[in-house]
């Protein structure tokens, strides 16, 4: 079993190499008294703000797992800032024992940081398939694997909190604004796993109380009408998603309704 949580599809991407038996967080999480039982348990999601999305670390608080092998996979697009070691051990603390816990780089797709046009001129060099059969093999051997925490990615890490604690805490905590662009399509309200956005009188409306900034409206927005209020893009004309993922497969795995 594996499970999933994505905005963009590029976690989801990554899963397909690693199992068939996909299941979406978001929507596992509209399940009550979740337990599950295999003899391979894994999750794969995006790295936020160097660590786990909100929405996954509930998932994985308050599931049971029965497996052998529990195995963690980050997708990242820079730095990923020693994750994996830090949020292993916070995890055997909490009683979740991890066997294997690595991060795969791909496409970087956090908007008020990147220009998604130069992101997807440098993507080739990641070699993100290379990258992916390796964590696969490492996956069917049942590996035992934490990837450690260099001190390039630690001092990166502790100079980025230490530095960014307003910008951290608006990523945390976003605003975002719906221009007069929208037209009322409600693709927004349907990637979003929060379920954050309505449409009201023809035109979207949000409301950030659940919302964790994961940007899945603002890249899905096809007139891209969504954006931040308090941060400022990079290139707010340019909008991402992993080229290998269909807009039906992130609906499919976030709706709320």
């Amino acid at each position: 079993m594996l499970f999933y949580f994505t905005a963009t599809g590029n976690s989801l991407y990554a899963a397909k190499q690693f199992d068939n038996d996909l299941f979406s967080i978001p929507q596992e999480m509209n399940q009550v008294n979740r337990k599950y039982r295999a003899e391979k348990i894994g999750i794969v999601c995006p790295l936020y703000e160097f660590d786990l999305p909100s929405i996954v670390k509930e998932f994985i608080r308050d599931s049971e797992f029965e497996t052998d092998y529990f195995y963690i996979v980050m997708t990242y697009g820079m730095h990923h800032g020693g994750c994996a070691a830090r949020n292993a051990e916070l995890l055997e603390k909490a009683g979740r024992h991890v066997d294997y816990y690595n991060t795969v780089k791909m496409l970087d797709n956090a908007l008020p940081v990147f220009n998604m046009d130069e992101q997807r001129k440098i993507d080739p060099e990641k070699k993100v398939d290379e990258h992916l059969a390796v964590i696969k093999a490492d996956i069917e051997e049942q590996k035992h694997f934490i990837q450690p925490a260099t001190k390039e990615e630690v001092d990166f890490y502790e100079n980025f909190i230490a530095t960014s604690a307003a910008f951290s805490a608006a990523l945390k905590q976003p605003k975002y604004s719906v221009s007069e662009k929208c037209i009322g399509c409600g693709i927004c309200t349907r990637v979003c796993p929060k379920g954050c956005i309505s449409v009201v009188d023809g035109r979207a409306s949000y409301d950030s109380t659940r919302c964790f900034g994961c940007m899945a409206c603002i890249h899905a927005c096809p007139q891209k009408a969504i954006g931040y209020v308090e941060i400022k893009e990079v290139n707010p004309e340019a909008r991402y998603r992993n080229p290998n993922i269909k807009l039906p497969e992130i609906i499919k795995a976030n709706a709320q309704n």
